[in-house]
């Protein structure tokens, strides 16, 4: 990608309105546009950041043996009706048809998969197994904020499984968690796993994945040393107490939710009289559960957690482009013709080598100004081309999270760089 053809670029200054990390450095570095009050645009740049997130999200839930369905946003009013939630969630978007029916925009979807797995499961053979979606969800937020991080439109990852008893469920419940850590560690979070209310969804047990962050909206009771916490919301234990895991010392702290998983036992599969045939011939009633992780607030959360006074840091497995390379302008003529020649060779040999990378070709901006925007975009890795490296016969290399630049010979980058991006 040349920056003088993206669509999408920066801005000189944060939106004023913009009090998180988020929310400043997605608008401001022409990742997202927003349209009103939690609702974006998801430009190429950040569109790239997006689809690199639910990739690693689709490849841990693969990993699961849960398989990847598609589910309407659009909701007929009467299954909401049959679990006793059309009146009681307040976060519902109703619709009025023309028709005279009412319908809702999905905020989640137990009332559209329970009445689908039920289509299609009859017998203990069939079980158990796990569906999942990528979709757009809407809720109905009194005060969006906070960015990307709490909106009215999202997207959102969203599992379910369906089983024959207690015992199988729990076993996938806990195999999901451990799915969970890794595909956050992944994306270059860490979280806090934090035993956490229901809610609208379950009395069940459930757990919140909780990325550290003072942007988070989240109080949680929690150990600095391991992975223990819990919501203060329905914690049991103190700030300045023991761990119970590791005896460390609980702090307060803030978090982000970016993911929670529900027990939700029969609640869903009782309002639709869901059951199988047991092996036995007996009708028993099939259990679940529920497992989502939303992936623009991960982009989000991923934003508050990496990033300085300069502009975003991303984590190389997220980034939109891994390479940023800078061309800088010569008042001679003939200089800058060999240096738009060594970074035109630069680029083209990057891409040959599979590895992602943005050019910011543009000649009518200082040194100062694409350095800031370096900064701002926050690729893992820039590259500078310009009549003080060529002298040297090299290019200049730095890393986002270096403060110390050097220089490669010409000859190595393409080498160096993809040694850099395998790391």
């Amino acid at each position: 990608m040349r920056y003088s053809q993206l669509f999408g670029k920066t801005l000189k200054s944060a939106p004023a309105e913009a009090e998180s990390a988020n929310a400043k450095y997605l608008i401001q570095g022409g990742f997202v546009d927003q349209e009103m009050a939690g609702v974006y645009t998801w430009l190429p740049l950040g569109l790239r950041v997006l689809r690199k997130v639910e990739q690693i999200v689709r490849e841990e839930m693969d990993a699961l043996g849960a398989q990847e369905i598609f589910m309407p946003s659009l909701q007929p009013k009467e299954y909401w009706v049959t679990t006793n939630r059309w009146e009681g969630v307040d976060i519902l978007f109703k619709l009025n048809s023309q028709t005279g029916k009412e319908y809702a925009l999905g905020c989640t979807h137990e009332e559209v998969v329970t009445p689908l797995a039920q289509k299609f499961t009859k017998s203990y053979k069939e079980l158990p197994f796990a569906v999942y979606q990528i979709n757009t969800k809407f809720r109905d937020e009194l005060r969006a904020k906070s960015g990307v991080l709490r909106g009215r439109e999202f997207r959102m990852k969203d599992m379910y499984s369906f089983h024959t008893n207690q015992e199988d469920l729990t076993a996938f419940y806990n195999r999901a968690l451990e799915a969970y850590v890794k595909a956050y560690t992944r994306c270059g979070l860490q979280v806090k796993v934090v035993q956490a209310s229901g809610g609208i969804f379950t009395q069940n047990v459930s757990h919140e994945f909780q990325a550290l962050t003072d942007a988070g909206e989240d109080i949680l009771i929690a150990c600095p040393n391991c992975e223990f916490g819990q919501n203060s919301e329905v914690a049991t234990l103190k700030v300045g107490e023991a761990c119970p895991k590791c005896q460390g010392t609980l702090a307060q702290m803030k978090g982000v939710e970016v993911g929670n998983i529900f027990d939700l036992g029969t609640k869903y599969t009782d309002a639709f009289d869901f059951t199988f045939t047991a092996e036995d011939g007996t009708q028993k009633r099939v259990l679940m559960g529920c497992y989502g992780i939303g992936t623009t607030r991960l982009v989000g959360s991923i934003v508050e957690t990496h990033h300085d006074e300069r502009g975003i840091v991303w984590p190389k497995s997220v980034a939109p482009f891994q390479v940023h390379l800078v061309s800088l302008r010569s008042k001679d003529a003939a200089v800058q013709a060999t240096i738009d020649q060594t970074a035109s060779d630069v680029y083209d040999g990057l891409m040959r080598a599979g590895i992602e990378v943005v050019w910011d070709d543009r000649a009518d901006l200082s040194p100062g100004q694409k350095f800031a925007d370096a900064d701002l975009l926050g690729m893992p890795l820039r590259l500078v081309v310009s009549e003080k490296t060529l002298a040297e016969n090299a290019v200049e290399w730095k890393a986002r999270t270096s403060a110390e630049a050097r220089r490669v010979p010409i000859a190595e980058i393409i080498e160096e760089v993809g040694t850099f991006v395998r790391e």
